[in-house]
């Protein structure tokens, strides 16, 4: 039987430390120049992203190495949240984008060389940023998404798709200048096209978006472009070549982003003859994704693999591999893969395809597909006994008006401790940011800090969120702040009412638009005793009105309604405009370079509260951004959640 402690007081191995130093995962894998490329972040050297590099080989491969030395940061600031940063040449050569000052790069890496620039020096610092490199078909020239800031606002901002020399002229030549975002620049296979996505405000690349292509002459010119997929209210986040004439897109046009296949007009159509010939053709129907929000410019959900098989990242409320055949639209399980979540990157070389995955007891990690078996390239090091995982639960609960309402449940789970007596444990929410991320069932660390002491994590994948259809993403749409809170407080209830959880040690927590979850629900609910608001949305206006960057600069149009038509419900939405409804502890963490929950609305927050003498802490970090990266930051925000949750729900941290 094991010892009885009260919840929250047993001892764990998590340490805030370990946490923080496997904070993060690799990711953006790549294959070049006979080896296995990706990128890691390195919380404990300041956060830095850092390329790795790992040779072919039989036999063991050996560790990876890490091709560019601190400080050398391999991170884009495009739209603020960045991208594939680098690409490979044939011969080894690195191109990437350095998080300093946002040029890109050039790298040869073991000749002993610094890195050289490769585009100019900005005359605003850091504004010509660079995101999605790929090789141009000539091989001369790096083809990317160039985002150039042209003044003081935030919205100052004009993006283009352009060739950057790789023999360090730094003679950038604009390819497409089209629709305010742009994204998935991919040149043909015999490289006389050149096909892109883009959208336009007030649209994010989830509401609705175009799949254009334009012809690309000798001169490597591009011609003018045709709308071959896509629309205000269809959502395509990726587009590969199948065929020199046909494309493979991810559109959500059925309900689900669902593989289709878009036909071209055949060998030497002129340009305006290169159009989709048709509507866009079905391969294999069904009712989960293939793809997800593009938060991040370069997400590859799926790669070609040639004869008529594309490896496709798909699931519902989870994201699997497996292959598709094209032809009949079946899906084929792969072999020995406990793998339960794929990250959206993938790399092919040959037939063997490259990927990061997890599990429930494994953290992310570089794997490998090759004849059909998928086995860790990198195994992922265990950092804490398997013991002190939690066991999570897939829940669907009743919401309002009976809607679905998709979570997961982690009990408290330590090895050697149980409850005192006959109380219920605690429960911490966790409200995911975007709002349309989604929580997956893995290995993670920052979840097990509490389930290992004895406090249960309700993660909820509230009305919004990806993962579950179009249908459930548009849940949302004008009721950020009300669907959202309802959905998690329907959770939480349920869970109480079942005898899991005690209802009166009930908190929530979360970052960007989780904080603005939480926020909301301590101001317009009774139902959590306290929270940790990171990095949040507090006043709709200011935000609306210029607080944040240009990506989200619109996004309120949808979640919350059209400016200013809809301004009195920006108000009254505005956690920030009803400091006294907040009447309960809460620690509210915010990065001081924060670019798009920037500090100015968290301050004001603060100060409002401090002035009615409510009780919460207000914590600022020096060289932080948008989310925590360096170690010493998530070990002291790790610790002043647990100290708060401690404090209310009265117990004793071991």
């Amino acid at each position: 039987m094991p010892d009885s402690a009260p919840y929250g007081s047993w001892p764990s191995p998590v340490t805030a430390e370990i946490v923080a130093e496997n904070d993060g995962r690799p990711g953006w894998v790549s294959h070049a120049g006979g080896a296995l490329w990706w990128v890691r972040p390195q919380p404990a050297e300041d956060g830095r992203v850092a390329l790795l590099r790992l040779p072919d080989g039989g036999g063991e491969r050996g560790e990876p190495e890490v091709v560019l030395p601190a400080p050398w940061n391999v991170r884009s600031r495009v739209h603020e949240y960045g991208g594939l940063a680098y690409v490979v040449t044939p011969d080894g050569v690195v191109v990437f984008a350095e998080f300093t000052d946002q040029r890109l790069y050039r790298y040869v890496p073991g000749s002993g060389e610094e890195p050289v620039p490769l585009t100019p020096s900005p005359s605003i610092p850091s504004g010509l940023r660079y995101v999605e490199p790929a090789l141009s078909p000539s091989g001369t020239e790096v083809w990317c998404v160039r985002e150039e800031h042209t003044g003081p606002a935030p919205t100052d901002v004009r993006r283009a798709l352009v060739a950057v020399p790789l023999d360090g002229s730094e003679d950038v030549r604009v390819l497409v200048e089209d629709t305010h975002f742009l994204t998935c620049p991919r040149p043909s296979p015999d490289g006389r096209r050149l096909a892109w996505i883009g959208w336009d405000h007030p649209n994010m690349p989830w509401d609705g978006t175009l799949v254009r292509v334009a012809d690309v002459g000798a001169d490597g010119r591009v011609g003018k472009p045709v709308t071959v997929a896509g629309g205000a209210s269809e959502s395509i986040p990726q587009a590969e070549w199948e065929t020199p004439d046909a494309l493979l897109v991810a559109t959500d046009r059925t309900g689900w982003w669902n593989l289709h296949r878009v036909r071209l007009g055949g060998d030497g159509a002129p340009a305006g003859a290169v159009g989709a010939v048709g509507e866009p053709e079905v391969l294999g129907e069904r009712a989960e994704e293939f793809s997800g929000p593009l938060w991040q410019l370069g997400l590859r959900w799926f790669v070609p693999l040639g004869e008529g098989e594309v490896a496709v990242i798909r699931g519902r409320a989870a994201a699997r591999l497996n292959l598709l055949d094209t032809r009949s639209g079946l899906l084929y399980d792969l072999l020995a893969d406990e793998h339960t979540e794929w990250a959206p990157t993938l790399a092919v070389s040959g037939r063997t395809v490259y990927g990061v995955a997890a599990s429930r007891v494994t953290p992310f990690e570089v794997v490998e597909l090759s004849a059909g078996t998928v086995s860790a390239v990198v195994p992922a090091v265990a950092s804490v006994p398997v013991t002190s995982l939690p066991s999570p639960q897939s829940r669907t609960f009743a919401g309002p008006g009976g809607r679905d309402v998709h979570a997961v449940v982690y009990p408290p789970s330590g090895s050697r401790f149980g409850g005192v007596g006959g109380e219920k444990p605690p429960y911490v929410l966790f409200a995911h940011g975007g709002p349309t991320h989604r929580m997956p069932m893995v290995h993670d660390l920052e979840v097990a800090y509490f389930t290992s002491r004895g406090l249960g994590v309700l993660e909820v994948n509230y009305g919004g969120s990806a993962g579950f259809g179009r249908e459930y993403r548009d849940r949302l749409r004008e009721q950020w702040g009300v669907v959202d809170v309802e959905d998690c407080v329907a959770a939480a209830k349920a869970l109480v009412d079942e005898g899991l959880a005690n209802g009166a040690r009930l908190a929530i927590r979360g970052g960007s638009a989780g904080g603005w979850t939480a926020a909301c629900a301590l101001a317009f609910t009774d139902v959590f005793a306290c929270a940790t608001i990171m990095y949040p949305v507090l006043d709709l206006v200011a935000f609306r009105n210029g607080e944040t960057h240009d990506f989200e600069s619109q996004y309120l149009e949808g979640l919350v309604g059209p400016w200013p038509a809809t301004e009195e419900r920006y108000r009254e939405r505005s956690p920030i405009n009803v400091p006294e409804k907040f009447t309960v502890p809460f620690l509210l963490l915010q990065g001081l370079e924060d670019e798009v929950c920037p500090p100015a609305a968290t301050a004001r927050f603060a100060q409002r509260v401090a002035e009615l003498g409510v009780e919460h802490e207000y914590v600022t970090f020096e060289g932080e951004q948008h989310g925590f990266r360096r170690k010493e930051t998530i070990v002291t925000a790790l610790e002043k959640e647990l100290a708060l949750y401690a404090k209310v729900f009265g117990f004793t941290v071991s």
